[in-house]
């Protein structure tokens, strides 16, 4: 099997120490990051239906949709930008972030995270026109922006290496949570006129506060603090969220990583380098295949989905309720297995899922739906059945892994920078395919789910060749994995060029 368990001979390396308080009271915290983003997905979809909404900002669309085919009842760039502004926002927003998380901190970008993202819901509950709606949306893609590029990194450091990917998950966990809070909120604002989508958009503020509060109280990863020279300090810090006294093996592992990564003065070019291309590869194509998924076109515009296949307003909020919670159930699932089975499996697994569900969501959408006529009401729950099995597909493997393994796989000298530059393919394809899919809907029909489907076939096998199995591997030897590799190793140097005296691993195949 390719990209199979990591094997030395031995069993994984493990540093002295456990999982601590400490430790979970700052992966909660942290993750509260994903539920601001979270709350944002879950909360557009439902707000750009309700009629209150549509009258004050989109009076065309409110007017017209009822007299388009169901592809395109809300096909308009203006409505779709409402959407996909954010994510434009929030990949520019995590460049800076990068250079934030590395030279200010991990704990001070995520305080800018939720500041940011609290700045932008006041702006958006209190708008009067579209300007003043975007640029609250702008305001909340700068702190989507910090939030996702620090958040995985800042789990990723303060985690037991055995505990990582389980502990990481917390952000997929809580960007599943905040999508069911919001369409929880969604389905009873919507029934408050005319003022209920202000409320929606409003209460984004509670997760913004959580965040930046709980932030204050956060402690700085030990990484981050040897990184920029505070030694001693990060030797106390690794003891308490270790509970240990000795720490000594991990502590000298973070170090050499750090005097490594202090002589890297442009992390960015350091990524082009040969021994850096397999880590730049992952960064630029697990975010883009994430998004590929099309696991959008459900979390965004989910309400405008069921009104297609002929559910009323609230039948449509209620179904988008029911996705919600699928997603946050399914990474439940992942949390349990991903440091016991591994996550190439669980890519596997959820792949073949969500490729089965596609290709019979649209079959059953050609062959049952037409341009006008609305779908009988046991092919209308299959479909909300099928959009069920595909979305647990999705929240046990692409969508927690799609950040987890990202997040792990950097040296320390270009982790930030990678990070940055995950978040910022991410976001660039979530905003252009939130500008682009209404309309695609409109053209493609029933064939965006076969088109769907094709890609996560693609990003299947792509995983499947690429990608080594990274389950408890320490975070300061994970750049050995890929001279092991069985494509990698022809392009990366060999172990003892990257790190000297470490360990050898190799790749079952």
């Amino acid at each position: 099997m390719v990209g199979g368990p990591v094997e030395n001979g031995e069993k994984d390396k493990r540093y002295a120490g456990h999982l601590t308080s400490f430790v979970v009271y700052a992966s909660i915290v942290a993750a509260s990051g994903g539920l601001i983003f979270g709350y944002d997905i879950g909360i557009t979809g439902g707000v750009s239906s309700m009629d209150d909404f549509l009258k004050k900002f989109f009076p065309k669309v409110y007017r017209e949709r009822h007299n388009k085919n169901n592809y395109c009842a809300y096909d308009n760039q203006a409505l779709q930008a409402f959407t996909s502004s954010l994510f434009l926002a929030g990949m520019v927003a995590s460049v800076f972030a990068s250079y934030s998380t590395r030279l200010w901190g991990r704990k001070n970008s995520m305080l800018i995270a939720g500041l940011s993202f609290l700045i932008g819901a006041i702006l958006n509950v209190a708008a009067q026109n579209l300007i003043m709606l975007i640029i609250g949306r702008i305001c909340l893609g700068i702190g989507v922006g910090f939030g996702n590029q620090v958040v995985p990194l800042y789990l990723s450091e303060i985690a037991p290496a055995h505990l990582r990917g389980a502990l990481n998950m917390m952000f997929q966990l809580a960007t599943t949570f905040g999508i069911l809070i919001a369409n929880l909120i969604n389905y009873g604002t919507n029934n408050i006129h005319p003022w209920g989508w202000r409320l929606s958009l409003g209460l984004a503020a509670i997760p913004a506060t959580v965040l930046t509060m709980g932030g204050i109280f956060l402690p700085e990863t030990p990484n981050s603090l040897i990184e920029r020279g505070k030694i001693e300090e990060g030797k106390s810090m690794l003891k308490r969220v270790r509970g240990v006294p000795d720490v000594e093996e991990e502590y000298r592992d973070l170090v050499q990583a750090s005097r490594v990564a202090g002589q890297i003065k442009h992390p960015f070019r350091n990524l082009l380098q040969t021994r850096n291309q397999p880590q730049l590869v992952m960064a630029i194509f697990l975010p883009f295949f994430q998004i590929a998924t099309g696991i959008n076109s459900v979390l965004f515009y989910a309400p405008q989905l069921f009104q297609t296949i002929g559910f009323g307003s609230s039948a449509s909020l209620y179904s988008a309720i029911i996705i919600g919670a699928t997603l946050s159930l399914s990474t439940f699932v992942s949390i349990a297995l991903v440091d016991r089975v591994g996550r190439m499996k669980l890519f596997y697994a959820g792949g073949a899922q969500m490729f089965l569900t596609l290709v019979f969501l649209g079959i059953v959408m050609q062959l049952k739906l037409g341009l006008y006529n609305q779908l009988e009401k046991g092919w209308a729950v299959l479909i909300v059945v099928l959009i069920c099995i595909y979305t647990a597909g999705f929240g046990w493997s692409w969508g927690s892994l799609g950040w987890t393994v990202p997040s792990e796989i950097f040296p320390l000298e270009t982790r930030s920078a990678g990070q940055s530059i995950v978040v910022s393919v991410n976001f660039f394809f979530t905003f252009v395919l939130g500008q682009a899919l209404l309309t695609m809907l409109c053209h493609f029909k029933f064939g965006i789910f076969y088109f769907f489907g094709g890609l996560v076939f693609l990003m299947t096998a792509f995983v499947a060749l690429y990608l080594p199995e990274t389950k408890g591997v320490p975070l300061e030897e994970m750049p050995l994995l890929w001279s092991s590799h069985w494509f990698w190793k022809r392009i990366v140097p060999p172990p003892s060029a990257i790190i000297p005296g470490s360990r050898s691993y190799s790749v079952r195949l």
